[in-house]
């Protein structure tokens, strides 16, 4: 954040300073407190089980200059009605103070986490750059991410998530984005739009937002997203393996471990990438990002140097750890969806195969919310993939997702291949009982299903610990 005293805050954001105007404020906003930021601003709320205020003081003494709050705290602070309000008003107006950031905005059902980490990752070769933490995509996290640049900063990388029509072109006021990027337009999230035109309607506003020296980075494979072409009068830079993508995927295949290795084509040449990421999905968001390194001005080459050294850089995303008998535990529980589930069983089928005839896959599945009337019929689909894709064992995990087994028992041939448990507790006792050394364990849901306690329950069973094996 630039350097700004309680009274030029206050200023911009309509509030009243308390205690000490004298304070300036020099590094970011930031609301948790176990996360404290040197010389940063606390932003206090009022929730319905927590108020913000009172870790004011454990803020100032873990190092904030100040508090942006709704009542006095006794200590540096700017009061202001709304503090969420008064912390986007605040971003617009810093954001606004930089005109040398070039703002990439990305969307879509699916990807947008591990896309993002990509973009960032390239873009730091040509700049230094900033990016949205985790999946903090909303209304809060926008402001808090355009709120850690500074007049370093070259790039800002701001993932964008919505759940209805109308969500995201008050993010892109807040941030008006240089380039935008839709992804693909997905069954996430289909129980709050209704339809995939609906979620298409709303992911289209990033585009519209773009100004007309901007660029839209498009996916030509889906035709949702090719369509949002006509809603800008920006330049248009697609991507995909359709023929005639300005940048192409080709020629791609999967190492012993199911990482993905490819050729990028555009008119100007091509570039050879090797991910250290899993799964073949992967090689779509790399594809995604060359586009918009493209985009930006870097050559082909630089970004697929670039991709092919990059890292996973969120937790729970497709994290892959190795126990010291052999057993390897896939983490891809931070979300689920029908697109996202499918191509995570296919990463772990890839992975079976690469690792030897011997070796027995394992798919630990729970609930994918949020599917509306589409979930009982997308959760059996999920279970019949997980036969037809030859997945040693399906262990469904919880109510709502017992059509997952349901739809496994009724596909081919299947006798105790599927295993229906209540809850995380049962389905780690159950792995404890039945897992073997070399086996490949995948483990997905949905945010609430909170599987990730499963997979690090399941490496912490080894006493000879575990080694990441991503990269």
């Amino acid at each position: 954040m630039i350097p700004m005293t309680l009274p030029e805050i206050a200023a911009v954001v309509g509030g009243v300073v308390h205690d000490d105007p004298g304070v300036t404020v020099t590094g970011p906003a930031f609301i948790d407190t176990r996360a404290p930021q040197e010389g940063g601003l606390f932003a206090a709320f009022v929730g319905a089980k927590v108020d913000g205020h009172d870790f004011a003081a454990a803020a100032v003494e873990g190092g904030a200059a100040a508090v942006l709050c709704s009542r006095p705290v006794g200590l540096p602070a700017v009061v202001v009605a709304d503090p969420l309000g008064a912390l986007t008003v605040l971003a617009r107006h810093v954001l606004a103070q930089l005109p040398g950031v070039r703002v990439v905005a990305l969307t879509g059902s699916q990807g947008k986490t591990s896309t993002k980490d990509l973009i960032a990752q390239v873009l730091a070769r040509a700049g230094t750059t900033v990016a949205t933490a985790g999946s903090f995509n909303n209304e809060l996290g926008l402001p808090l991410t355009v709120l850690r640049a500074d007049a370093e900063t070259e790039f800002l990388v701001l993932e964008m998530g919505a759940r209805g029509i109308g969500h995201l072109a008050p993010l892109c006021e807040v941030a008006p984005p240089h380039v935008s990027l839709v992804l693909n337009v997905g069954k996430a999230h289909l129980g709050e739009f209704g339809t995939q035109e609906d979620i298409a309607l709303a992911k289209g506003e990033i585009v519209e937002a773009l100004p007309r020296d901007g660029v839209a980075v498009l996916n030509a494979d889906d035709p949702l997203v090719s369509a949002m072409a006509s809603r800008t009068h920006a330049r248009v830079l697609t991507f995909g393996e359709s023929a005639g993508s300005d940048v192409r995927l080709e020629n791609l295949g999967l190492d012993e471990l199911g990482r993905p290795r490819f050729d990028l084509v555009t008119d100007d040449g091509s570039a050879h990438v090797e991910l250290t990421l899993l799964g073949e999905h992967q090689a779509h968001n790399a594809a995604a990002t060359a586009a918009v390194a493209v985009a930006v001005g870097m050559s082909l080459d630089e970004a697929a140097a670039a991709l092919s050294e990059a890292r996973p850089a969120s937790r729970w995303r497709m994290e892959v750890n190795e126990r010291a008998d052999g057993v390897l535990v896939i983490n891809d529980a931070y979300n689920a969806n029908p697109d996202s589930m499918r191509a995570a069983l296919k990463a772990l089928a890839a992975v079976g195969r690469g690792r030897g005839p011997e070796t027995r896959t394992v798919a630990v599945l729970g609930q994918m919310a949020e599917l509306g009337d589409a979930s009982r019929e997308e959760h059996d689909a999920v279970g019949r993939l997980a036969v037809r894709l030859d997945i040693g064992r399906l262990v469904v995990v919880g109510e709502p997702a017992r059509p997952m087994h349901l739809g496994a028992c009724l596909e081919g041939s299947w006798g105790d291949e599927s295993v229906f448990v209540a809850d995380n507790a049962e389905a780690l006792a159950w792995l404890r009982e039945h897992l073997k050394p070399g086996d490949v364990v995948l483990l997905k849901a949905s945010r609430a299903a909170a599987l990730e306690t499963v997979a690090e329950a399941l490496l912490g069973d080894n006493d000879g610990g575990e080694k990441e094996t991503n990269g």
